[in-house]
């Protein structure tokens, strides 16, 4: 590749004069970011990036982090796989959906709870049996007793009956059964009536949080997008720095084959031939550096993406300017202001913040909850027909004190809330700044581009002349080091200024909350 090839390359980098700067017209008039324009596959091309469906899968062989297929991708090809395999973004995701299930758990409060018991039981008591021993004891001694009597007579007929009437009683007493076989069954019903708001604090808090939750998925997503394209331009850098290198390299081989003739022919020194040799091998060493650049970058891009453990990934896009900022400023630091998640959370956060203060003050106010139950109870060894019964009522519990401990807890909550205000108002601070920031550093890389088009141009021309004038035996071998030192700084600096454009570009998307390349103006339908 010769530098004419790159000068070619990096003029893709250059913006037209037919390139409109900050537009004062309307918002609604305004031209819209123009996006590249390149199709972007479907999603079925990009399944083999996907990692392994188990997340505790852990590879074991060298042979599964070989890597073994390399795929370009376009940016938004690259977004789509990010936002479809991030484990952050998976994490929050499954936390989203936790604070759903507990809004769900809290709402379950409005409904009254119903439960049934259900218990068979077969006893062998004891006690009965002690009992029935004793029984038997004194059973012996009185009938002893009592046939004494008998045996000395001198009762009439009817107390004669009596006595073995009560002596057949004693004999039954001591052959009672200690065994029973029970099944009873309770259905409860009950329903707390009044809670002194704890419960609608509950629910709102809850609500609160799975607005936060949604509000925290939203902010990574936003992240994601920033994080990907940053590490997309990283890709596009480090490959246009490597395409420098190597036409560094093939420069400088040219200038050391130019010297070398010139020295074989008598026109040289030797003092040239190494000056062009230390030329080559700084501008090789600048190339093994470049390539070393070249993969992390590849492999950064890797793991933000979360893609398999064989793939590696390249940059399909071509460098160039992604689009044009079409609001001005203020209308930039007012949509950001409007759309940043970052402010809607703190709001959120002061709101959960103000319900768990209501909900501790609630437990110094009375509760009120009311109950029934149905029960009955069958005694399976006997005849006898199963038994029923029920109970309603009420149950009023206010704890008078606690020793200050709610009020301490609710104490907690206002300075809770506090801290999210004053956390508002910083996070207004910074969002400006961010903006601002990123409008300033858009504007500088225009500027910087235009002047880098024309400092390319300009070092070109300038290694062709050096060339010249040093195969005419007018100039010196410095002299043309020098201007492949020049040529080399300017592409790079042509590039950095376009790569830092499109990265100002995407972190205004990102603080005025992505928005895409099509705009709605503040304040529009």
């Amino acid at each position: 590749m010769t530098v004419m090839h790159v000068l070619r390359h990096l003029m893709l980098l250059s913006v037209g004069s037919n390139l409109v700067w900050f537009s004062a017209t309307p918002l609604l008039a305004q031209t819209p970011l123009t996006p590249t324009n390149r199709s972007v596959s479907g999603s079925s091309s990009l399944l083999p990036l996907n990692p392994n469906p188990d997340p505790l899968a852990l590879p074991a062989q060298p042979a599964q982090v070989q890597i073994n297929l390399n795929q370009p991708l376009t940016l938004q090809q690259a977004i789509e796989v990010g936002r479809r395999n991030n484990r952050d973004l998976q994490v929050l995701e499954l936390q989203l959906q936790q604070s759903r299930s507990a809004l769900r758990q809290s709402q379950a409060a409005l409904y009254p709870t119903l439960s049934f018991q259900s218990s068979l039981a077969r006893t062998d008591s004891a006690a009965a049996k002690l009992a029935n021993a004793q029984a038997a004891s004194n059973a012996a001694q009185v009938q002893q007793s009592f046939a004494q009597l008998l045996q000395a007579g001198g009762f009439t007929p009817v107390q004669t009956t009596l006595l073995q009437a009560f002596l057949t009683g004693a004999q039954g007493t001591q052959t009672a059964g200690t065994t029973s076989n029970t099944f009873d069954n309770t259905v409860q019903l009950s329903y707390n009536v009044f809670s002194s708001g704890q419960r609608e604090a509950s629910i709102r808090a809850a609500r609160e949080q799975v607005r936060d939750a949604e509000f925290a998925l939203d902010l990574q997503a936003e992240q994601l997008r920033l994080d990907i394209t940053d590490a997309y331009y990283n890709i596009q850098q480090a490959d246009a720095l490597v395409r420098i290198a190597q036409a560094a390299v093939e420069n400088s081989q040219i200038s050391l084959r130019d010297t070398e003739a010139r020295f074989r022919a008598g026109l040289g020194t030797r003092f040239d031939v190494l000056q062009a040799q230390v030329q080559l091998a700084n501008n090789q060493q600048q190339l093994t550096q470049a390539l070393s650049q070249q993969q992390t970058a590849r492999r950064q891009l890797a793991q933000v993406l979360s893609v398999a453990d064989n793939v590696n990934l390249t940059a399909a896009d071509p460098i160039q300017i992604a689009g044009r900022w079409t609001l001005s400023l203020e209308d930039s630091i007012v949509l950001g202001f409007r759309n940043r998640v970052e402010l809607a959370q703190q709001l959120t956060q002061r709101n959960v913040a103000l319900q768990q203060r209501r909900i501790a003050l609630a437990n110094l106010g009375p509760q009120f909850n009311i109950g029934a139950s149905f029960d009955t109870t069958d005694a399976l060894a006997d005849s006898q027909a199963p038994t029923w019964g029920y109970s309603v009522g009420g149950q009023l519990n206010w704890q008078i004190f606690d020793g200050g401990a709610s009020r301490a807890s609710a104490a907690q909550q206002e300075a809770s809330a506090a801290i999210a205000e004053t956390q508002f108002a910083n996070f207004k601070n910074l969002i400006r700044f961010q903006i601002e920031q990123a409008f300033y550093a858009l504007q500088a890389n225009f500027e910087n581009i235009q002047t880098n088009r024309v400092a390319v141009t300009q070092a070109t021309e300038g290694l062709r002349l050096a060339r010249l004038r040093f195969q005419a035996g007018v100039g010196t071998q410095l002299d043309v080091s020098n201007a492949e030192t020049s040529l080399t700084q300017a592409q790079s600096n042509l590039l950095s200024a376009t790569i830092n454009y499109n990265r100002s570009l995407a972190s205004l998307q990102r603080f005025v909350s992505n928005l895409p390349l099509t705009f709605a103006a503040p304040g529009g339908s």
